[in-house]
């Protein structure tokens, strides 16, 4: 059986690009890139050649780029690292009610050491007002952390506004953009942030490595104590092998981003409106057009999201009910909590994230499988028979 892997926004497969750039790393190039010999020189400058490689796909400085484990340390190294750097200043951070959990519970850990979090509102699509955090800041603000693109539902935030506000607040702004970066255009100018997380395996680059900006003159403490490695900010010995993949793979990602997303969209939308035309009491989550192009997220009245997943893995279709993170969570998802679905509603929904290697016989197969397996669901459930009842 073919399998269909549609869950690329909880992972991506490696990118031949990124392989192929890593392979030397682990043979003749294997050196510590902290070593003063010929072989550590030669892993220095594929580490400082990867720098400025996805300093270039950010609009960044070179030394403004650090790397990291993932994108969990990224967000927890700027969220944490502003707020202990500056704290004689303030104690005061804004987010939102929708962010990553490497967001939301680095904050509510925070508000155990003295610090005060407002948890912003989103309206049913999913978008913060930037109005809303303006009207939050306080002389006591210190930080605005924020994520460009949702991770479940695809809705992308006016990151550009909100980053706007921050600097006339003189307040520091960080961006999760681990979903953005290799799916839109990212410029930390254009976007005026001053922190910005990504990780290497959201954009077919390998696990386990990922980047945060920092804007030169920031004031964020270092996370990692140890070492003086990356410029003494943050300590062990740098990942070669991933960091030299991860540079690669962003670097392919944004070589043809346009020509990408323009596939995506095409294959999202067939989707989108291929499975709310043949599926009754579906509705879609997030911003129709304000949305990454690989991302769908659809909820299904009277199913639950666990056995919809279930029967698409026997049908050899690989989806997701959120974010990957909170898998062996039975709680519905906060986000769509957060929009204003109510609980049943919320457990019934399904999340397929496309990439440039789904095909359009695949979007064909899923459209033929996937009303099929929620008929029969719905079929099972006593609730969808208490409906039909109610509204002979």
């Amino acid at each position: 059986m073919n399998r269909i892997y549609m869950d690329n926004a909880a992972t991506t497969a490696i990118s031949p690009e990124a392989l192929a750039a890593m392979l030397p790393c682990f043979g003749q190039n294997f050196g510590n890139a902290s070593s003063i010999h010929s072989t550590g020189r030669d892993a220095r400058k594929a580490l400082e050649e990867s720098r400025r490689t996805i300093a270039s796909c950010l609009s960044a400085k070179p030394n403004e780029i650090y790397f990291t484990s993932g994108g969990t340390e990224s967000d927890n190294w700027a969220i944490k690292g502003a707020a202990f750097a500056n704290r004689k200043k303030g104690n005061h951070i804004i987010t939102s009610q929708i962010e990553h959990h490497a967001v939301l519970h680095t904050c509510e850990w925070l508000e155990k050491q003295g610090f005060e979090v407002t948890y912003l509102p989103v309206d049913e699509f999913g978008l913060v007002n930037p109005a809303d955090v303006e009207a939050a800041i306080t002389d006591k603000t210190i930080l605005i952390t924020i994520m460009a693109a949702n991770n479940e539902i695809g809705t992308i935030q006016p990151v550009a506004e909100i980053g706007k506000i921050a600097k006339a607040h003189k307040v520091l702004f960080h961006c999760d953009a681990v979903q953005a970066v290799g799916a839109i255009p990212v410029n930390v100018d254009d976007w005026n942030v001053d922190m910005l997380s990504l990780s290497g395996h959201k954009f077919h680059g390998p696990k386990g490595v990922g980047a945060l900006y920092i804007r030169t003159g920031s004031r964020v403490d270092n996370f990692m104590h140890g070492g003086a490695q990356e410029r003494n900010r943050r300590a062990t010995t740098e990942n070669v092998p991933a960091i030299v993949g991860m540079a690669a793979a962003l670097f392919h990602a944004c070589a043809n981003l346009e020509e990408k997303a323009c596939k995506l969209m095409m294959m999202r939308d067939r989707l989108i409106e291929g499975l709310l035309k043949e599926i009754p009491h579906t509705r879609l989550n997030g911003h129709a057009m304000k949305r990454l192009p690989n991302n769908v997220n659809i909820s299904f009245r009277f199913i639950e999201g666990e056995a919809l997943l279930l029967r698409l893995d026997l049908a050899g279709i690989a989806g997701s009910s959120g974010s990957a993170c909170t898998s062996g969570s039975l709680d519905p998802s906060h986000v769509l909590l957060a929009i204003g679905l109510p609980h049943e509603i919320a457990h019934g929904s399904l999340r397929l994230s496309l990439s440039d290697t789904n095909t359009e016989e695949e979007v064909d197969e899923v459209l033929k499988v996937l009303p099929q397996i929620v008929k029969t669901l719905r079929d099972m459930s006593p609730l969808y028979e208490q409906y039909l009842e109610e509204n002979k």
